[in-house]
């Protein structure tokens, strides 16, 4: 991978350039949750549109985050799963879930998100 530029030195403005976007954690968070072809994450309910997914799937593969590996179950197709670079990034999001779900009203678990859409 080739060096980077960056705004600044500090960790958390350099982190936030990376995954920081209204995208690509939702996108972490789907293959967290074990979402794997480019399909499935469009069917999230967020409505992401497939230029933008291409994009973040693109980069974080790029910074070695997600991987690309032959699908098990869709022919000549390719699925993606999260590294252990990108495992790491499971506490954050159970952090940022945790934090949601105490302060933002209307929030929901994943299992009642999913009996209501």
């Amino acid at each position: 991978m080739k060096p980077e530029s960056h705004r600044s030195p500090c960790p958390v403005a350099c982190t936030l350039d990376l995954i920081g976007d209204k995208w690509t954690l939702l996108v972490v968070r789907d293959l967290a949750l074990g979402k794997s072809h480019f399909s499935e994450f469009q069917k999230s309910p967020e409505g992401i549109a497939t230029n933008i997914l291409s994009n973040r799937l693109a980069r974080l593969l790029e910074h070695g985050i997600v991987e690309k590996y032959p699908s098990e179950t869709i022919p000549s197709r390719e699925a993606y799963r999260l590294t252990k670079k990108g495992k790491t990034l499971k506490p954050i999001l159970k952090s940022i879930f945790n934090w949601g779900l105490k302060y933002i009203e209307g929030t929901k678990p994943f299992d009642e998100m999913e009996q209501t859409s």
